[in-house]
């Protein structure tokens, strides 16, 4: 659901410094937000703090938040710990693997020709016809 970005209260958080949200924010205007923020009944905020501070510098008026029933403070503060605790990066093999396959549907001519270029070598080595 849309939930007017000035309505959301932000109480104390375990993440003090958010960082720089640029990168987020280029993300989030190129793409959309992926991931909803998380909110309680009363519009507290529980995760997403780096998502809300990306929207406020791109000047959004309203944000997607989902919307939870978290009775006590404990509960809270344990989804926003697992929130930003379990999360995994990619390894640098499937960073490589996915900058290759972006590569490759954004510039599919280049890796054609060098195919190509491979085949020919190997027919003439080997004297195959084609």
């Amino acid at each position: 659901m849309q939930v007017p970005i000035a309505d959301i209260k932000v109480k104390r958080r375990i993440r003090k410094d958010l960082g720089d949200v640029s990168a987020l924010a280029a993300s989030m205007k190129r793409f959309g937000l992926i991931s909803p923020i998380v909110l309680t009944g009363d519009n507290v905020l529980v995760a997403g703090g780096r998502r809300l501070e990306a929207a406020r510098s791109l000047g959004w008026r309203t944000i997607n938040a989902v919307i939870v029933n978290i009775p006590e403070d404990l509960d809270m503060l344990e989804y926003e710990v697992e929130e930003n605790v379990q999360r995994q990066n990619f390894n640098t093999e499937e960073a490589a693997e996915a900058l290759r396959r972006i590569q490759y549907i954004q510039n599919p001519g280049f890796f054609r020709r060098i195919w190509r270029a491979i085949v020919r070598f190997f027919r003439h080595i080997f004297k195959i016809g084609g």
